[in-house]
């Protein structure tokens, strides 16, 4: 099977009705830019050439040399898609995980190897922040900013332009090229470098907030009683100079990317600053900035915070964390275009602002793309991406963010309409009034982040907000160019897309969860009997790294369906009167799952899985024993809706996946089909609950409660 028959399967998630009019919202774009452009992502002619001459498969699916490598590698593409369609449409943080997952495992070498990078800052939001004065989430936002990306780069032939020329003739790029099957040309070609690259700007832009939190926690402790930083204690760091330092070997790879033997870059600042002031060049753009300068800005920004506004730049440490974990710890090949991505990572924030460009004043010039196609995208999108995002701090949780923006791109266009809570109108309507008085020369010029600066007298006016972003980036000046327009709206606020639940858990240990859920399918009988015996802890030690290695054996696929099985836990404890959470609460611990439970949890867990096949292109078999090689190879399965109960609720000119689309006739029509399976296959849906119990107490120290003790004889 194809990527291009999953491709028709899959046709009706896009909205027809928008391509039609030429426009797309932002996820169809972003889908768009994963079907239309990165057909072939990730192939290896060597890979197809040695199937050939051995006559067999090399891909992985449920195991090694099951399907042709290629369509692994298509697969592979449609779980990456699947992930940003379901991120989307939620702005969860558990979907922003599968976003992380795919990535990492399809260009970073594995989930495993690099978790620490992006579990560290989401546990240190949560943790940390809300002793801040200003913060908001930065774990989604990095997967909205990556998305983001995808579509403007989708509905751009301006910058897609661009950043083929600025790449056609970089190493990285001609690899890629030359592994692509028929010669596709350059425009491909591109597209798959932008993903890779623009992935590792875009989802790492932000890991180095951990050391900007204790910074402005400290900061925090004072502004409660209005003291001015200057007067104020600050934390600056400092003995960083082993942490930059590179080693020969490193030094030694940097000369041979660069193709320069009278460069030796001793540490990161000074590569760092290299990139940016000599190989891009933004000194004959910005005259007062030059690379001396810019590695004393480098060297001086941790241990000299006063000497920035006291402010300490996450960017300098995200940057500098990437290639310490990319470069030294993982081993990664260095390369010059993932060099790009963390000079792309520096020049995000205030650095480039302030140090570089020194955008407020009158002297500023926008950032071209052409300069540095990976920055420019950053900039962008971080400073589009301002809604839905956790407030953390005292402060933010107070002022009035948006909530959610409705995208529309059209060629080189982006119209951004930043939507508001309606129950906000009387703060609004406050707002405004003062807003006028101020312009009649009363009071105080009135704050409501970020919507005052969002706030425009009149539909043609240019909001504050819109004005800040054409003069960090070069927007909307002359033919050809990319234009952006801003607005806003009042709605209701709807939560019920995020999937939340009473459940409350950080959830850092999703990938944990996973490895267990799948390693006790290896061993049932020595779990079921570690659980009896309240040694679970033991057993999961003793085969940590059985489980471990047998999880890193699977497809990508595969790893994801054991993940979203331990996402839709909080559901199905919510569906059955039960929570889970990390506080003392006067509610009756559950013990363990009962038969009742078991009725109500299997049905809806089965819906999930068939949900999930469906996606990624799977069919209905009536062979209960074909071979699992085969099974894996056409993608069929005997669980999957059978041909009687589709005809039963499939109309006349529609698909399978019309039912999908309609949840009630869904719903009827998966729980038909579960009423036909026998009991092994049914066990198959509730049997990871009881170890769900076990592995929320070991790996969350979470407990899970019952809301009503007599729940079960309501069952």
């Amino acid at each position: 099977m194809s990527y291009t028959v999953l491709e028709e399967k899959m046709q009706r998630h896009l909205n027809e009705g928008e391509a039609q009019t030429g426009e797309r919202n932002l996820e169809a774009a972003a889908v768009c830019f994963l079907r239309k452009h990165c057909e072939g992502l990730r192939y290896r002619k060597a890979e197809a050439a040695a199937e050939k001459e051995q006559q067999a498969y090399r891909g992985k699916s449920l195991k090694e040399n099951q399907i042709p490598y290629h369509m692994q590698m298509d697969i592979d593409r449609l779980c990456l898609e699947r992930a940003v369609r379901e991120f989307a449409q939620s702005g969860s943080v558990q979907d922003a995980f599968n976003v992380y997952f795919c990535y990492l495992e399809m260009f970073v070498g594995g989930y495993a190897r690099s978790r620490r990078m992006v579990e560290l800052l989401s546990e240190y939001e949560t943790n940390a922040s809300s002793l801040l004065m200003k913060h908001r989430d930065h774990y989604s936002h990095s997967v909205y900013v990556f998305i983001l990306g995808l579509a403007i780069y989708e509905t751009s032939p301006a910058y897609r332009a661009t950043y083929k020329e600025f790449y056609k003739n970089n190493q990285e790029f001609l690899a890629i090229k030359a592994e692509m099957e028929n010669d596709p040309g350059d425009e491909k070609a591109a597209a798959h470098h932008y993903l890779q690259y623009w992935g590792l700007a875009s989802l790492f832009h932000d890991i180095g907030y951990p050391f900007e939190l204790p910074f402005e926690q400290v900061a925090a402790y004072f502004e409660v009683h209005g003291e001015k930083r200057d007067n104020n204690p600050f934390v600056a760091y400092h003995h960083l100079e082993k942490y930059v330092t590179m080693d020969e070997k490193l030094r030694q790879a940097l000369k041979a990317v660069y193709q320069r033997d009278d460069v030796d870059f001793s540490t990161t600042n000074d590569l760092f600053a290299y990139d940016i002031a000599v190989d891009k060049k933004l000194p004959a753009v910005y005259q007062t900035f030059t690379e001396e300068s810019m590695r004393e800005i480098l060297e001086t920004k941790t241990a000299h915070p006063e000497q920035y506004n006291y402010f300490m730049d996450h960017a300098w440490f995200s940057a500098t964390i990437l290639f310490r974990n990319l470069f030294e710890e993982m081993g990664c090949p260095v390369t010059r275009t993932a060099v790009d991505a963390m000079t792309a990572i520096l020049l995000h924030n205030s650095l480039y602002k302030f140090s570089v460009a020194r955008y407020k004043s009158d002297a500023n010039k926008p950032f071209q793309a052409g300069l540095h196609p990976l920055a420019y995208m950053l900039m962008l999108c971080d400073e589009l991406q301002c809604w839905d995002r956790t407030a953390y701090g005292r402060n933010s949780r107070t002022e009035l963010h948006p909530m959610g923006c409705d995208f529309m791109f059209r060629d080189n266009e982006i119209r951004a309409v930043y939507i508001y809570d309606q129950a906000e109108s009387a703060k609004i309507d406050a707002f405004q009034k003062a807003y006028e008085k101020w312009k009649r020369g009363e009071g105080k010029e009135p704050k409501l982040k970020a919507y005052a600066n969002m706030y425009t007298e009149c539909d043609t006016a240019v909001s504050s907000f819109q004005k800040d972003i054409e003069r960090i980036v070069a927007l909307n000046a002359g033919e050809g160019g990319l234009r952006l327009t801003v607005a806003t709206r009042l709605e209701e606020r709807n939560v019920r897309h995020k999937n939340t639940y009473l459940s409350n858990s950080n959830f850092l240990h999703l990938y944990n969860f996973a490895v267990a859920l799948n390693g006790r399918w290896t061993k049932p009988q020595e779990w079921e009997e570690a659980r009896r015996n309240h040694a679970e802890d033991a057993f999961l030690e003793e085969n940590r790294e059985d489980f471990e290695n047998g999880f890193s054996a699977l497809s990508l696929e595969y790893k994801l369906s054991n993940i979203n099985q331990a996402k839709a836990f909080g559901k199905y404890l919510d569906v059955i009167g039960c929570f889970y959470t990390d506080k003392p609460v006067p509610y009756e611990l559950l013990e363990a799952f009962t038969a009742g439970d078991a009725v109500v949890i299997g049905p809806i867990e089965h819906r999930r899985w068939l949900k999930e096949h469906y996606d990624m292109g799977w069919a209905y078999t009536a062979d209960t024993e074909i071979d699992r090689q085969e099974r894996e190879l056409w993608r069929v399965h005997y669980d999957m809706i059978n041909d009687g109960i589709e005809k039963k609720y499939v109309r006349p000119g529609e698909s399978i996946y019309d039912v999908l689309a309609d949840e009630s006739r869904f719903v009827q029509m998966a729980d038909a089909n579960y009423a036909r399976l026998g009991k092994e296959e049914q066990d198959k849906d509730t049997e990871p609950l009881n170890a769900m119990l076990s592995l929320l107490k070991l790996y969350d120290g979470l407990r899970i409660y019952q809301l009503d003790s007599r729940r079960d004889k309501e069952i």
